[in-house]
């Protein structure tokens, strides 16, 4: 049975509600900083998990989240982020949340208790051998969310479970567990809180470290984005000028050339004879750029 840390009571809880806005706000800023510090203990076990992600998108595989709730809420928020950010194609990135489209509108708790409808939600994703499902749920016990986990498994899909209490019955269907151990909320229960910055951390954590294992991110900049608006597509000009050292309007013309992708632009600028060049020598280093420009530099030395 899992300890129920996110339904303990809180020491700094008692008056809390005749406290002063200042003393209450402060109270639960202090919360939200330690329930963030749970992170730090699931190092190792988001290293883990984003090589199995890595490894499955590398393949062809799908990723996919599920959850119920709150957790739901982080769930959607990090995969809707993943094709404009790192250029991971919508089609590769699935949403099962307890009570589907509706709990955009009405985030009823009803839903998370329908292990019917996340079978179902597992199957019509397709998600099976080849594929990776995340399954997320503050108190680890969510049926919705354990059973989607378990259906996953059962169809050959690598798991992954994120829950904030010890022996969840989510870990018990994971590949890898992921224990973030936070405080009990300031509002016993309340998991939006202190449990949800903790999971919106450690899915931001999964996510980048999993694009960064891809070839997605360099030096710090997205050159894998999808530039669809005025923002982006500045921002893919700033990166090819500074990681090519070439001008903005030289960075400019190179995106021209190589269709808007970034990482296609730099290598130009390096010295690729074409787009469909660069493009090849990207695929030969895994779509890693520091190793496709040290294959271009070493080129040019022979």
């Amino acid at each position: 049975m899992a300890e129920t840390r996110t339904e303990a009571h809180h020491k700094d809880a008692e008056g809390l509600d005749v406290q002063s806005p200042d003393a209450i706000l402060t109270f639960l800023a202090n919360a939200q900083i330690e329930a963030a510090k749970a992170v730090h203990g699931a190092i190792p076990a988001i290293a883990e998990a984003a090589e199995i992600i890595a490894r499955q998108l590398k393949a062809g595989g799908k990723l996919a989240y599920t959850a119920a709730g709150s957790s739901g809420l982080m769930a959607v928020a990090d995969a809707l982020e993943l094709p404009g950010t790192f250029g991971i194609a919508r089609d590769r990135i699935a949403i099962l949340i307890a009570g589907g489209d509706e709990a955009f509108h009405t985030l009823a708790g009803g839903p998370e208790d329908d292990t019917e409808e996340a079978t179902t939600a597992v199957a019509n994703a397709r998600i099976g051998k080849g594929d990776c499902l995340i399954a997320i749920s503050a108190s680890g016990s969510t049926p919705y969310a354990v059973q989607a986990i378990g259906d996953a498994r059962r169809r050959g899909a690598a798991t992954i479970a994120i829950a904030n209490n010890k022996g969840a019955p989510l870990f018990g269907e994971a590949d890898v567990a992921i224990l973030l151990e936070t405080p009990p909320e300031l509002i016993a229960g309340s998991t939006r809180m202190g449990a949800g910055t903790a999971q919106k951390i450690a899915l931001n954590m999964l996510s980048t470290l999993t694009a960064i294992h891809l070839g997605h991110v360099h030096d710090g900049y997205m050159v894998n984005l999808t530039a669809d608006n005025i923002k982006l597509r500045d921002r893919a000009v700033r990166m090819v000028a500074a990681i090519s050292g070439r001008s903005r309007e030289d960075a400019a013309r190179l995106l021209e050339e190589s269709g808007g992708v970034v990482k296609t632009a730099i290598l130009l600028a390096a010295g690729a004879a074409n787009a469909d060049a660069a493009e090849k020598i990207l695929e030969g280093a895994g779509q890693k750029l520091r190793p496709a420009l040290s294959a271009i530099e070493g080129s040019k030395g022979r």
